[in-house]
């Protein structure tokens, strides 16, 4: 279960917002192997008082537009993996939602199977088959 935070300035329509969160399900599916119907997201809308970032950090000019995903999945992904879905969800945004690639930023920070409950006071990844998670 990757659980997924999406950050962005306020002011984007309800289609955006849904725009940006199936894309970014879509490109997991795609290139980290998530499971489809594994889906749980987050997105935080911020007043600019509330939400700073460089705008020109490591040389790459950011706008106003400007969006923060950051995923938590379970290890195991490798290098290449992830190298793939950072260039894939580039290439999705800008091609459905018209977002720069300069306006995009990703963190992923891995945890162990131990790590996840989904409910029922479970230790799911631990209790449950491997089928059943798909």
């Amino acid at each position: 279960m990757p659980a997924v935070t999406i950050d962005v300035l306020a002011g984007r329509t309800a289609a955006e917002l849904r725009g940006l969160t199936d894309t970014v399900h879509d490109a997991m599916v795609e290139m980290l192997d998530v499971p489809e119907r594994d889906r749980f997201q987050i997105v935080n809308e911020h007043e600019p008082r509330t939400f700073y970032f460089n705008r020109s950090y490591l040389d790459i000019e950011r706008s106003e537009q400007f969006v923060l995903v950051r995923i938590t999945l379970a290890a195991g992904r490798s290098t290449e993996a992830k190298r793939a879905f950072y260039g894939r969800l580039a290439q999705l945004l800008r091609e459905r939602l018209g977002l720069r690639t300069e306006d995009l930023g990703v963190v992923l920070t891995e945890n162990a199977r131990d790590d996840w409950s989904f409910g029922n006071g479970r230790a799911s990844y631990l209790e449950l088959p491997r089928d059943a998670w798909r």
